[in-house]
């Protein structure tokens, strides 16, 4: 019987580091890198440029539904340079901006969207494994994943990396703005209904509070079960 690919599901809430992390892993151990999370970007940024807010009335659900289920999204590029397409037109830079960050804590809470989304992410990742992350992959998309981590930090020290991001790449925002939307995000991604973010059964959790980049991937990466 063939073996099976390793496949490593790291999850946690905005800001823990999760996109760094594991881009490093993966060029470390030499995997396959699947930012489940810029799939919901995707979604959200669709809305957004059909002028649709966070606060979405029933047609506005209705409306972001059917744009998950028409979404061509894509990745190429390698995990520290990886791009992503949206229906066939890069959109790497569009999904990082604020509004589209906020949007996405919003559709990724719509249990049609999310349902829509997880088939997609275990098609991906299922045949070469991978390192996966995002914010249900250890608890609903891989649960039998070779290794989950959840990663965490204090809700200010994510926001701060949040915003520091932003200045970086020149856009301009509040400090108490950038707070206040990582409480909320936070809020929301814990409380919903559908795949709410929590540690899953069996994950080891990394409080990346205190931690460099450098010293989180070198945790993960010490986790991974080795082959004979």
């Amino acid at each position: 019987m063939p073996e099976r690919p390793i496949l490593i599901a790291i999850d946690g809430p905005a800001g823990a580091g999760k996109s760094a992390a594991a881009r490093e892993v993966a060029v470390r151990l030499g995997l396959p890198y699947l930012d489940t999370g810029a799939m919901y970007r995707a979604v959200a940024l669709l809305a957004c440029r059909a002028g649709l807010g966070p606060e979405l009335d029933e047609a506005g659900r209705t409306a972001v539904i059917e744009l998950a289920r028409h979404l061509e999204v894509s990745f190429s590029g390698d995990p520290r340079a990886q791009r992503v397409a949206v229906n066939r037109r890069d959109a790497t830079d569009e999904l990082r901006t604020p509004e589209v960050s906020q949007m996405a804590s919003v559709v990724s809470a719509i249990p049609e969207v999310r349902r829509e989304m997880v088939p997609r992410q275990r098609e991906l990742a299922a045949r070469a494994g991978g390192i996966v992350e995002g914010r249900d992959i250890g608890t609903v998309v891989f649960p039998d994943a070779t290794l989950k981590v959840f990663l965490t930090a204090a809700p200010e020290v994510r926001a701060k990396r949040r915003f520091d991001e932003l200045a970086r790449r020149g856009v301009t925002a509040r400090w108490e703005d950038v707070l206040a939307e990582q409480y909320e995000r936070d809020r929301r991604d814990s409380t919903r209904q559908d795949s709410p973010l929590r540690p899953a059964e069996g994950a080891v959790v990394v409080d990346t509070t205190r931690l460099s980049l450098a010293d989180v991937v070198a945790a993960v990466v010490a986790l991974v079960p080795r082959t004979p």
